[in-house]
């Protein structure tokens, strides 16, 4: 029988664990409930996937983002190891050969997202499984004391009594104890063991930085470091502005957010991970799942809302464990921000629920009617013809989700699919139109796998090899699908909503205290906690920091910009004396009678030389000594 380091090597091709890793690993297939809390870069997906492989039927992993799940598929896929996703974003036809292969035990790993458990539909299809883990991935969502609580992660504890059998995995990489000892009675673990590893990267200098100017200090950081970078902001204008201002400085470039095309996430993502692009300037949207070991500096442009968010994002910097930069920037504006921020955050009550029905009548919606349709929505023209604010709006949609009136995603720009449905003796009686024919054949060549499940695809790539417009070759393959020769899943560019009730009226909407007030109240604690990072001057940033998280006995690190002035301050030597520096002068020029050399006397005084000249300049000014040709000459003896 294989052991965890035998698939460790086999697909990861590792030839030993993390820290905490295999004790993780052990310890949920000895059948103990779990809690795993390990820094961000600390390995947390290793930790169920490689337990999943060994223990027999399937692991459900529970995860927010849609984006990250599909990231995690494709890797897998590519290692060889079976897996699926199942999101509102499938067809009804690859739903159901999802479920089919859980059901059959075809794949080792099902991810899905939180919202998915509140269909009975799909608790029924779990029954047929032979469920071993639930893993519940981003675990802080199910506390009401997380940053990012929501409320849909409360229905994973339903599974525990569906599945009481299954071993249970929290996993989370940013947890205060308050979170923690939450998550074990919001998921009715029994006992759970808790692996954890302290907060503290060593070899990170977090570092804030002050002033007006943030371009140039941005400039200058990464012009006095090397290796690869990420620039995080706060919006989708600035990446690309930002971006542009470091291409005009000569320094290679890119932004990334969750608008682009996945074929252009997926370049650009893949240029920075090999180093032909050097800086990936990004929103949040950017890094998830990302594992590249040799970032050396990760600056924040804009201030995060939390600490929490904070810590995950700058320590995306040294995960190969070399010396790295986490810097902050921070101007007199920021504090207002944050403000603003919070107040487009939670919109009022009475604006939500008038966003939520003009969004109904926009999208046609009856009335009671909607109930598991999935609707493209842009943002952006809903707002323009409605005249709301974006950022308020695309707040009401997540709290109006959290409350589980709606579902809905804005990463879910995705490439085409296809799977082959025929059998190939069909194809030699197949009669098609010399495009369609092209488009199949080069289908056929380009892209293997398609008879065994639905494979991403490019109908621009396509089109250049056919030698085809794009809207021919979409045409044909719509003409292929309707002969039930292969399934075509078009590209999705628009965020969509999913009704997850019933459209209602806007009298019955009712937004719960833990949904709104108690997030707003926890919102406010947590802006308070990152401005007492950034403002603050009390001491050193990581011990505050490490002390947030529950780590009280945490030490000076020595490395943060407060640890750096204050040893600054304790061993720079005093300032040069006037009087003792002019009475060397008399001396030096009364012993040769002359006026001597201003930097052969500086050099008297060895690496202070330059402050010696600055002293020897103002007593010039003062008229107490007289520089003349670069000589030191005494005006009065």
């Amino acid at each position: 029988m294989s052991s965890p380091a035998d698939i460790l090597g086999r697909y990861w091709g590792y030839t030993s664990f993390r820290p905490r890793q295999l004790e993780i690993i052990e310890s949920v297939m000895s059948g103990r409930d779990t809690i795993g809390l390990l820094p961000t870069g600390g390995g947390k997906s290793i930790t169920f996937q490689v337990p999943a492989l060994l223990m027999p039927g399937v692991t459900l992993v529970v995860t927010p983002l849609i984006s990250l799940m599909k990231d995690q598929v494709d890797n897998l896929r590519r290692r060889g190891i079976m897996a699926v996703c199942i999101h509102s974003g499938l067809s009804r036809p690859e739903q159901q050969l999802a479920f089919d292969r859980a059901r059959l035990g075809k794949t080792n790993l099902v991810y899905v997202s939180p919202e998915r458990l509140q269909r009975s539909s799909f608790i029924g299809e779990l029954r047929q499984w032979q469920l071993s883990m639930i893993v519940v991935d981003e675990a802080h969502c199910i506390s009401q004391w997380g940053y990012d609580f929501r409320p849909n992660y409360l229905k994973i504890a339903d599974l525990r009594k569906e599945f009481p059998d299954a071993v249970m995995l929290a996993l989370t990489a940013s947890a205060t104890p308050e979170v923690v000892r939450d998550i074990s009675e919001k998921l009715q673990m029994r006992s759970p063991a808790l692996f954890s590893l302290s907060f503290s990267r060593n070899n990170i200098s977090y570092l804030v930085r002050r002033g007006e100017h943030k371009e140039e200090t941005m400039l200058k950081i990464l012009n006095n470091t090397q290796g690869s970078a990420i620039v995080y902001v706060r919006s989708r204008k600035r990446t690309r502005e930002l971006a542009g201002v470091l291409q005009a400085a000569g320094i290679s470039a890119d932004y990334y957010h969750a608008g682009l095309l996945p074929e252009d996430k997926n370049a650009r993502q893949n240029d920075w991970k090999s180093g032909a692009t050097r800086v990936i300037v990004a929103t949040n949207a950017f890094g998830m799942g990302i594992d590249k070991p040799d970032v050396r500096t990760v600056i924040h442009y804009d201030l995060p809302s939390s600490l929490e968010e904070y810590y995950q994002e700058a320590g995306r910097a040294g995960r190969d464990g070399k010396d790295s930069y986490a810097v902050l920037l921070v101007s007199g504006a920021d504090k207002a921000l944050l403000g603003r921020r919070l107040a487009d955050a939670f919109p009022p009550k009475e604006d939500i629920v008038k966003i939520y029905d003009r969004i109904g009548v926009w999208l046609g919606v009856a009335v009671d009617g909607g109930f598991q349709q999935v609707y493209d929505f842009n943002i952006e023209k809903f707002c323009a013809l409605n005249h709301f604010q974006p950022a308020r709006v695309h707040s009401a949609l997540g709290i109006l989700t959290l409350a589980g009136y709606l579902e809905y995603v804005d990463d879910n720009a995705s490439m085409a699919r296809v799977m082959i449905l025929a059998d190939k003796r069909e194809f030699y009686s197949l009669e098609l139109d010399s495009d369609t024919d092209a488009v199949f054949q080069c289908l056929l060549r380009s892209y293997p796998g398609l008879f065994a499940d639905y494979v991403n695809i490019s109908e621009e790539r396509m089109a250049r090899d056919c030698g085809l417009g794009t809207e021919r070759v979409y045409e044909s393959l719509l003409t292929l699908s309707r002969m039930h020769v292969l399934h075509y899943v078009p590209r999705r560019l628009e965020p969509y909503i999913c009704y997850t009730q019933r459209r209602q009226l806007p009298r019955y909407i009712s937004l719960p205290l833990a949904v709104y007030e108690h997030r707003l109240e926890r919102a406010r604690a947590r802006m308070e906690s990152i401005k007492a990072f950034a403002f603050g001057d009390g001491g050193c940033r990581v011990r505050d920091m490490l002390r947030y998280f529950g780590e009280s006995d945490a030490a000076e690190c020595g490395r943060c910009d407060y640890c750096r002035d204050e040893y600054r301050r304790r061993h720079s030597p005093e300032p040069l004396n006037e009087e003792a520096v002019l009475a060397d002068v008399r001396a030096v020029v009364a012993a040769c009678g002359q006026g001597v050399s201003l930097t052969a006397f500086a050099e008297r005084y060895r690496s202070r030389s330059d402050e010696a000249v600055e002293l020897l300049r103002r007593l010039a000014d003062r008229g107490c000594v007289e520089l003349r040709a670069m000589r030191i000459y005494i005006t009065e003896i």
